[in-house]
């Protein structure tokens, strides 16, 4: 029986050990992808390309400090008042982002916008935490 547990104990552990090893990209690397990504949807000129990196930048240090101001509850879904926070920050992102786009740009950034969403989904719940040991 012992070694049953200690064998369940090792397994549950070496599940939490590589569950912690995905961490979420910094934001450079987010910033990085999202420019790449944008830079092959929109083909941005030089100083599309500029404008749009400063406007990211801004939105996802914006972004961060109200994800630290708010830190989500164990299990999701978001609080509304972070969520009204972070679309009125995105609606001021995308205004900025619009005026410095062509309409066709435009167009393909709001469709490039949706799969960068899908590619940085929100983190899963916490796991579980074990059954106290009662031996």
């Amino acid at each position: 029986m012992k070694k049953v547990m200690l064998s369940l104990t090792l397994v549950l552990a070496l599940c939490v050990a590589m569950a912690q090893d995905h961490q979420r990209p910094s934001m450079e690397e987010h910033l990085k992808r999202s420019q790449e990504m944008l830079q092959k949807e929109l083909n941005l000129n030089a100083a599309q390309q500029k404008q749009m990196e400063q406007i990211f930048r801004d939105f996802m240090e914006e972004a961060k400090k109200i994800h630290d101001q708010n830190p989500p509850p164990p299990p999701p879904p978001i609080d509304p008042k972070v969520k009204a926070s972070l679309d009125k920050l995105k609606a001021e992102r995308d205004a900025k982002v619009k005026l410095i786009l062509t309409d066709d740009q435009f167009l393909k950034f709001q469709e490039a916008d949706k799969k960068m969403r899908k590619l940085n989904p929100p983190p899963p719940p916490p796991l579980p935490p074990p059954p106290p040991n009662n031996n």
